[in-house]
């Protein structure tokens, strides 16, 4: 899927017109642990959550895994990880250098197109808390919230449900 360029919305600067979102590829994995691994959004205190974290060949193979980059130069501005069964968006990053550009709503709108196209109705997403305003603004609910579970998690996490409209055919 191609995006296009489309102006600026709510007062965020729109993506950029050369970005491209495709299926992730085992040689994306050491970009993919690199983004997660370095983001500013998990500095402080949430930093020992990614420190060990990797994002693997047999990870991508094994999930819907999708990339967006730059068309022009391959460069990974972001990326997200949707598992069908339970339908649950499991990953979503944004490079810190590409934050404000609407790649993570051109994200959004992908995952929401690839759960549609699974038959999904619904997908869970257990937020990062500084993320939970990003999901909200993308349309997901918020259900409930996830409890710490240290040592692997140390902080409650809110729990959102991003709705998957079905798409309706012409003439129905």
């Amino acid at each position: 899927m191609e995006a296009s360029s489309a102006g600026r919305r709510s007062g965020r600067a729109a993506y950029r017109a050369d970005v491209v979102i495709r299926r992730a590829l085992a040689r994306d994995a050491a970009r993919l642990t690199r983004l997660v691994r370095t983001s500013r959004a998990y500095e402080g205190p949430y930093a020992p959550m990614v420190a060990g974290y990797r994002v693997g060949p047999d990870y991508i193979e094994a999930h819907r895994v999708f990339v967006a980059a730059d068309d022009a130069t391959g460069q990974v501005l972001g990326f997200y990880a949707l598992l069908l069964d339970p339908p649950e968006l499991d990953l979503m990053f944004v490079a810190d250098a590409a934050q404000g550009l609407g790649i993570g709503r051109l994200l959004a709108a992908h995952l929401r197109e690839e759960a549609r196209s699974a038959g999904l109705t619904g997908v869970r997403i257990v937020s990062h808390p500084p993320a939970e305003g990003f999901y909200r603004s993308i349309g997901a609910e918020p259900v409930g919230t996830v409890r710490a579970n240290p040592p692997a998690v140390m902080w409650d996490r809110p729990e959102l449900l991003l709705p998957v409209p079905v798409s309706r055919r012409r003439g129905e």
